[in-house]
């Protein structure tokens, strides 16, 4: 009886030493996952701030392109969406690197300029329109095709429920699962993909060309900044009446140091345009809009930032829009 007793407490031991064992592994496995955790997190957050250093870099190099430009910003330097990279690390060790790019961001149509208003009554905008379905055209889609989507992008941001001709209001949407237009302006282009028309081949052809600015002004286009790819614009704020062909041209002719208005304007082709004045005072000769891009891989953590810059008539630089992705 008392060796059975005693085999009995020896296995009580035995099991109890067992359950403490595995309750002592979960503990030590629970706090050496907490110890990740907390680096993993210590490291993202420490990429989030080299990401958000490099804000202070391109508001430093978008006004030394003031200062440096006598009044123009020109792509003189090669700065425009080159990338700068930075290694990151402490007492020679390499623990990540940076990447940043500035860009002017001009060279594009401002989706948002389609309407006009004030607060949240946005109607059509003539303007814009004409100048969107211009673009679409140079970019080779069929004009039904370009009045259709010029009419869906504006009733997605009108205030009415008064689908254009070949457009779609909260009705054309709810058959496709419940959607309503947005009433209000883009906040970035990738909405482009929840409008009626804009599949993927569209998003594609029109995403290099189109941009969602955070006002419905039309888009202040820097001629001393385009670029052989951004030849549509140009044909596009003449109303396609100078060619792709021609556009090139042009760009391809102009001073290192940039036009001033009056030699930008007294090109044959484009006196022969005879352009609104409204376009007149939509070209510039420096830019208000730079774009950002930041990289950051640091021990194991990866950060994508973008930024929007605008900068004022005085040289002050402010930041609009900052997001921790992509700009789509």
């Amino acid at each position: 009886m008392k060796t059975r007793q005693r085999g009995v407490a020896l296995l009580t031991v035995l099991l109890l030493v067992a359950v403490m064992s595995v309750l002592l592994m979960a503990v030590l496995d629970d706090i050496r996952f907490g110890l990740r955790r907390a680096s993993n997190a210590q490291n993202m957050a420490q990429a989030q701030w080299y990401a958000l250093g490099t804000e202070a870099l391109a508001q430093s190099r978008i006004q030394a392109l003031a200062r440096s430009g006598n009044g123009r910003t020109t792509l003189a330097g090669d700065w425009n969406d080159r990338p700068f990279l930075f290694p990151l690390g402490e007492d020679g060790r390499h623990d990540g690197m940076l990447s940043a790019r500035v860009a002017d961001a001009t060279a594009c149509f401002n989706l948002n300029s389609v309407v006009e208003g004030a607060g949240e009554q946005w109607q059509r905008r003539e303007i814009g329109m004409i100048q969107y379905r211009a673009l679409l055209q140079a970019l080779e889609f069929a004009p039904q095709q370009a009045e259709a989507l010029s009419d869906t992008l504006v009733d997605w941001l009108d205030a009415d429920q008064n689908p254009q001709p070949t457009g779609a209001e909260d009705s054309a949407y709810a058959a496709r699962g419940g959607l309503r237009t947005s009433g209000t302006l883009l906040a970035e282009v990738s909405e482009l993909r929840a409008i009626e028309g804009y599949d993927a081949d569209v998003f594609a052809r029109l995403r290099p060309h189109v941009c969602a600015l955070p006002t419905a002004d039309l888009a202040p286009v820097n001629i001393n900044t385009l670029e052989d790819d951004d030849a549509v614009i140009l044909s596009m704020l003449t109303d396609n009446k100078v060619s792709l062909v021609e556009a090139r041209r042009i760009l391809a002719t102009r001073p290192a140091n940039g036009w001033s208005e009056i030699a930008f304007w007294s090109q044959p082709s484009l006196e022969r345009a005879a352009v609104h004045d409204s376009v007149r005072q939509q070209v510039r000769l420096r830019s208000s809009y730079f774009s950002l891009h930041s990289e950051v891989e640091y021990a194991g953590a990866q950060v994508v930032m973008s930024a929007l810059f605008e900068q004022d008539a005085s040289g002050e630089t402010r930041l609009l829009v900052r997001r921790w992705s992509n700009d789509e």
